[in-house]
């Protein structure tokens, strides 16, 4: 049961371009987001899609990957966990923020997609 806990899957396409950056350890970070959609019916009958944007980042050859092979429209499908931070803005309000820290990444949709 242990593999249960903070395990989040999803398949969506990529947002905008990743934003990789080159840290000086020398690890690679990546950054991205993801729409989700749900397709449902209203009370209506009416059929109605929901999108959800998911901020995800990845590291060390996750990262490598995301870098050389995703690209802004690209479907894929994300495995990992929730990561929430926090942060202080210049005008001393904190911050939150929930991403998803990608462990696996797999690649769908066409080859020559990117």
């Amino acid at each position: 049961m242990s593999t249960l806990k903070n395990h989040v899957q999803l398949i969506g396409n990529v947002g905008q371009e990743p934003t990789i950056t080159n840290l000086k350890s020398g690890k690679k970070v990546a950054r991205f987001s993801i729409a989700t959609n749900e397709h449902y019916k209203n009370n209506k009958g009416e059929k109605v899609q929901s999108t959800d944007w998911h901020t995800v980042v990845a590291w060390g050859k996750t990262a490598e990957i995301i870098e050389n092979y995703v690209g802004k429209g690209k479907e894929i499908a994300i495995t990992g966990k929730l990561r929430t931070r926090t942060y202080t803005t210049d005008d001393g309000n904190q911050r939150y923020v929930t991403e998803v820290e990608a462990k696996e990444v797999l690649l769908l949709g066409n080859k020559n997609d990117k």
